[in-house]
């Protein structure tokens, strides 16, 4: 397969994988409608779910070859584990601290920035003009979005601020760690390990709250579809995409994940965009066309 083809299908990956994420909030709210439950709890579902449909995957695609893997790449992998498990626990107490519009605004921002400056610094990626217009394009379609949908008051303290901040370090360094790997590892190497980590880790993060164990059959199905489709099946995506793209690239792609869930929130809740809301959209497709259409050479 070519470099192009091959640079197209991953972008069709990580969109792909966005477009699922943008689903999450939509089915969280609908588990909120069927049971008492937690967002710990229910972030811990999601991996533990999730956890066995990679080791499946992996032992019928690598067999013997899924274990096979470095110490030291072992390590950074069980580090990518922990890192998106404290994202989600971060996130939780960002919302709690802060308010669902204010977290959810730093987490999904913050996030790709810290990539770029990661990208720039520590792999010396270049960061083209154009790359840097579509990042802020993505940045200010999303605020927008986000700004428009919520506007819940409310107190906002500093350490919601900060648990926000740190959700959104995690993600980034769980991002930024998956691109080191993926040129030596298959991509179910390295959710294998990274998911099974995460899960341990939000096992005891959620036990020592209240893990919610008891769902009706409705909360369940939507508990496999967190597990099978927005996290295993789209993380898998994304994972698999990330290998012919910088972290940058793909940490803008996955912007599509805030256009996803206004568009179902118009579409299932009848929630109105306003002309801001409407801006924001267009600068975010705007933002994915510049990376989709414009030649590799000239975005990095």
């Amino acid at each position: 397969m070519s470099s192009k083809h091959t640079t197209r299908r991953d972008f069709f990956f990580i969109i792909c994988a966005s477009i699922s994420w943008g689903t999450v909030g939509i089915a969280n709210q609908l588990l909120y409608g069927y049971s008492t439950t937690n967002a710990l709890s229910l972030s811990f579902w999601r991996l533990a779910l999730a956890t066995p449909l990679f080791f499946l995957a992996g032992g019928i695609v690598l067999r013997r070859q899924l274990l096979h893997i470095k110490e030291r790449d072992l390590g950074m992998m069980i580090l990518m584990g922990c890192l998106l498990a404290l994202s989600q626990a971060f996130y939780v107490g960002a919302i709690a601290n802060a308010g669902v519009s204010v977290s959810t605004l730093i987490a999904i921002c913050a996030a790709p920035v810290i990539i770029v400056l990661l990208s720039v610094l520590i792999t010396r990626e270049r960061l083209t003009p154009l790359t840097l217009i579509a990042l802020l394009a993505a940045l200010g379609g999303t605020g927008l979005l986000m700004m428009t949908r919520h506007h819940g008051s409310g107190t906002v303290s500093l350490s919601g601020i900060v648990f926000a901040f740190l959700s959104a370090c995690g993600y980034a360094g769980f991002v930024f760690c998956g691109r080191l790997l993926t040129g030596s590892y298959h991509p179910l190497q390295i959710s294998t390990i990274s998911f099974g980590a995460g899960t341990l880790l939000l096992l005891v993060c959620a036990s020592s709250t209240n893990l919610v164990v008891t769902y009706p059959v409705e909360g369940w199905m939507l508990l496999l579809y967190l597990g099978c489709i927005p996290t295993a099946l789209g993380y898998g995506l994304f994972q698999a995409g990330i290998r012919s793209l910088s972290a940058t690239v793909a940490s803008i792609l996955t912007m599509c994940e805030p256009l996803t869930a206004a568009i179902l929130a118009w579409f299932l809740f009848h929630e109105e965009l306003d002309p801001l809301g409407l801006l924001g959209a267009i600068l975010l497709l705007g933002a994915m066309a510049i990376i989709m259409l414009i030649p590799r050479k000239y975005i990095g």
